[in-house]
């Protein structure tokens, strides 16, 4: 058994949504270290994409576009079908955090929420499809990897309503997408990140220790700890891995939230 071409990326190539920072940056920096042929991220803010490309090489590629809207989504699937003929990997990393009090949470940032985080992960993948069939015709499994949220499989006190539930939901979409597409060799499946220090987790950056002390492991995700986990399901080693949710959280869904904590902050 060759352990090293086990978890080789060597010869891919990857798309990561909300890849200029946060999570998928850190993804797509484990993918480059793992041999991906290139690596394109997008993202809203097209000098943060270009930027996060030019630090990680010349094998990452920049393509910002606004994945929020159909006419967004058609847009960045045209661009990556006009430059490769296959796709190995999709990494459906893109969010948005919204919270409000119950009483005047507005449906604005209710939509907002569940159209970045729900729609636009099914709707990429099905305006993909072709190129992830064509990259699983090559006789490597295809990846699609959904970044789902521990907060989609337990509740927390903030008042963040939307993304709780939008979570949730993407954790049984990726169930149901992974039936559909096995037989195609499309292999999806969905990470579920603990504490990660990112712009959109405020809580894991600013709380430092007082969080780190919720957590079973003793301290939040490094970058690491999420390329190691998204290389795995990426990679040969990940192939019969089919609709599950890997959590990476240090244990945190299963420990006890203290009165401590539950000050310490929120998204």
């Amino acid at each position: 058994m060759d352990v090293k071409s086990l978890f080789s990326l060597e010869g891919r190539v990857a798309l990561i949504t909300g890849g200029s920072r946060g999570i998928g940056r850190m993804i797509a920096e484990g993918f480059l270290s793992a041999g991906c042929e290139r690596v394109y991220i997008t993202a809203r803010k097209a000098e943060d994409v270009a930027r996060t490309a030019a630090e990680l090489g010349a094998r990452c590629v920049a393509v910002p576009g606004d994945i929020a809207t159909m006419a967004g989504i058609d847009a960045l699937a045209d661009r990556i079908a006009a430059r490769e003929d296959r796709l190995d990997i999709l990494v459906n990393n893109a969010g948005v955090a919204w919270g409000a009090d119950f009483d005047s949470f507005p449906e604005s940032g209710w939509d907002k929420v569940m159209d970045l985080n729900v729609k636009t992960p099914f709707f990429l993948t099905q305006k993909l499809h072709p190129l992830l069939r064509a990259g699983a015709a090559a006789g490597r499994v295809a990846k699609v990897i959904n970044i789902a949220s521990v907060d989609g499989q337990k509740a927390n006190p903030w008042e963040t309503y939307p993304y709780q539930a939008s979570k949730a939901a993407l954790i049984h979409l990726t169930r149901r997408m992974a039936a559909r597409l096995a037989a195609e060799g499309i292999a999806v499946t969905a990470i579920a990140p603990g504490m990660f220090a990112s712009k959109m987790n405020r809580a894991a950056a600013v709380a430092g220790d007082r969080m780190a002390a919720q957590i079973p492991a003793g301290r939040v995700g490094h970058d690491e700890d999420m390329a190691a986990a998204a290389i795995y399901l990426a990679s040969r080693g990940g192939d019969y891995v089919l609709g599950e949710t890997l959590t990476v959280d240090g244990g945190w869904v299963n420990a006890y939230l203290t009165p401590d904590f539950i000050g310490a902050g929120g998204e």
